[in-house]
């Protein structure tokens, strides 16, 4: 890990998701930061996590509290929700499992594009929310960052995952998919959540974020 702060990696954080694509992300995001960052690769004896709340900071909080309890290892979780407007938020906290449990990224994506096949180009407005859980000893925070963006008829490009072949940034005239990894995570919402979570982060843990830099 490239280390631009001239002084010793001395903190670890476990990313605390299974999700490979979330770890490489996340991971792209933070490598500039003086930190070591593990994955739940590496404590296999805490399995899967079960999200059952009510809101994305929520689920986020669920994971972040399950791992640092488990591991006394400060824990960063996220979650992540796409809001389609024309069908009343769905599928929201359910994005993960729309299609229903064990499904893959393209039954997702199949399933909204079915059900989105009556929806006219100038109702198809999206929000893509991420809620980021921090959790440490003593120290509890959370931060967001959203995007809104528009639902394409059919899958575009070959990067990204979940749902980002069908999700267009007007701006940029592109989907999320056909963003490189650098040119979303600027502009992502998993992107704002972190640029806001190293801000809260930066006064309560100075020594280790002192200072904020463009992280994307």
């Amino acid at each position: 890990m490239v280390n631009n702060f001239n002084f010793p990696i001395d903190m670890k954080i476990v990313l605390a998701t299974h999700n490979q694509d979330k770890c490489r992300e996340m991971t792209s995001i933070l490598s500039d930061f003086p930190i070591d960052l593990l994955t739940l690769d590496s404590f296999p004896e805490i399995g899967e996590i079960i999200e059952d709340g009510n809101t994305l900071e929520d689920n986020a909080l669920i994971k972040a509290r399950t791992v640092f309890k488990k591991t006394n290892i400060p824990s960063w979780a996220d979650d992540t929700g796409l809001e389609v407007d024309a069908i009343d938020g769905e599928p929201g906290i359910y994005s993960a499992r729309y299609a229903g449990e064990n499904c893959s990224y393209s039954d997702n994506v199949n399933k909204l594009i079915e059900n989105m096949l009556t929806v006219p180009s100038n109702k198809r407005t999206a929000q893509f929310k991420t809620a980021i859980a921090f959790v440490g000893e003593n120290m509890e925070l959370v931060s967001e960052g959203t995007v809104e963006g528009l639902i394409a008829t059919e899958p575009k490009g070959v990067g990204g995952f979940g749902y980002d072949p069908v999700f267009y940034i007007p701006e940029k005239e592109k989907t999320y998919s056909e963003m490189s990894m650098k040119e979303k995570n600027k502009i992502s919402h998993r992107g704002k959540a972190i640029q806001n979570m190293i801000f809260l982060l930066r006064s309560r843990l100075p020594h280790i974020f002192h200072q904020m830099e463009d992280i994307a």
